[in-house]
């Protein structure tokens, strides 16, 4: 696909805008650049985001405040949902703005595009923003750290306890790109695994769907008990409220948000998302860590009403844990090679007020807890930051697919 010139210019130059410094810049010894390269304008604005790049910037804050002699900046990029613009920004910043790390990199065609040129010029690729668990499958790559939320986990948390609470028939609305393929095709064999059924499934067009009657009137054709939505962002909000108009919940059908995150739910509001089941491995009120990190990084939001998602809360923590390698390797080491970071990276227990404790296997994934949601009601709400109720936990060491069943060829078996 041919790069429109406009295009890579407006993206260049929103990166350089961000660290104006960089043309005059040349790397230094104590100087760690970080690339946030993210959707600031289409269907996942919301869902990754400038929310994530504030998140990101917590990190970084944290990290500086403690660590004066190290200095890093963060340039930042549209992507715009295209793996074309996505490789050039990457290459870009690599060869010309001596960025030593790649950060957030949502949407899984974007986050496979950055993958092969982060391999390639042996940098850090630490993806917080894409789902699939193709990343680490078949596509692991060394210099790759992935979390902390996939489509196994997602899928497994979710058509597990639905297919085991009477949900035994399911029909799958699915974004037809990479994601949504692999939140269906992972949740399709946990249905089956809890003794389900797979009722049906329709694709629609990725990005651009407003109209979804067409595919929810196949579903309620199925008679299935559980409709899947295997889509996130502006999709799953518009879905949903046509789910809604038909009628669909009132007939006693249980809507699993696949893809689904407090951001939606918020985008959403209670009154349409309640009973929404759902999983994600991060809930700002889940305790008083993860109630002290959200209070704050909350003034580095665009609007004060933002709920961070799992993806949001998981770029702090990747940027958090890579910058504590850093320091521990020394940072001319961490720049000299982004396999060897990742390594380090591998062989250092996490800890973060986002998380907790945690850990990096061998195939990059990112290994925390992930928890089973469902959505409040309003009338069970106290306040507008009030809406899950916790359902399940898994534990982390059962959250994530096998090691051995995902085909990374880096496990070492």
């Amino acid at each position: 696909m041919t790069i429109g010139r406009r295009a890579l210019l407006g993206a260049s130059s929103l990166a350089l805008l961000s660290a104006p410094r960089l043309a005059a810049a040349q790397p230094a010894d104590n100087l760690i650049r970080l690339g946030a390269l993210t959707d600031m304008s289409g269907p996942y604005k919301d869902v990754e985001g400038p929310t994530g790049t504030a998140c990101v910037q917590q990190a970084v804050a944290e990290f500086t405040a403690q660590n004066p002699g190290i200095r890093v900046e963060i340039v930042r990029a549209d992507h715009q949902n295209r793996p074309d613009i996505a490789s050039a920004i990457v290459r870009e910043w690599i060869d010309r703005a001596g960025v030593d790390a790649l950060v957030q990199v949502g949407n899984t065609a974007v986050a496979l595009a950055a993958n092969t040129v982060a391999r390639e010029k042996d940098k850090v690729h630490l993806n917080t923003g894409a789902l699939s668990s193709v990343l680490t499958g078949a596509q692991c790559s060394p210099n790759l750290v992935h979390g902390p939320l996939d489509t196994w986990a997602m899928g497994h948390a979710t058509a597990t306890a639905l297919t085991k609470a009477g949900g035994d028939s399911w029909f799958f609305v699915t974004a037809d790109y990479a994601f949504g393929h692999a939140l269906q095709e992972d949740a399709s064999q946990f249905v089956r695994a809890a003794g389900g059924k797979v009722a049906g499934s329709v694709r629609h067009p990725f990005p651009g769907t407003t109209d979804f009657a067409s595919f929810l009137l196949q579903a309620q054709s199925s008679r299935a008990k559980v409709i899947a939505l295997a889509h996130s962002g502006a999709d799953l909000i518009n879905c949903m409220k046509q789910t809604q108009e038909f009628g669909l919940t009132r007939r006693g059908t249980k809507v699993a948000g696949l893809g689904a995150f407090i951001t939606d739910v918020a985008g959403m509001g209670l009154p349409l998302a309640q009973g929404l089941v759902l999983t994600e491995s991060f809930y700002w009120d889940l305790n008083d860590r993860t109630r002290a990190f959200y209070n704050r990084v909350k003034p580095r939001f665009e609007r004060p009403t933002v709920l961070p998602n799992s993806l949001h809360a998981g770029a702090y923590a990747a940027t958090v844990h890579y910058l504590k390698a850093v320091k521990e390797m020394g940072v001319a080491e961490a720049k000299r090679s982004g396999q060897r970071t990742v390594e380090r990276m591998k062989a250092m227990p996490t800890d973060d007020d986002a998380f907790g404790q945690g850990m990096i296997r061998q195939d990059g994934q990112m290994i925390v807890p992930v928890h089973l949601f469902q959505v409040k009601t309003p009338e069970e709400s106290r306040n507008p930051g009030d809406v899950f109720k916790v359902l399940e936990t898994v534990p982390a060491e059962q959250a994530f697919r096998p090691l051995a069943e995902g085909g990374c060829p880096l496990v070492r078996t």
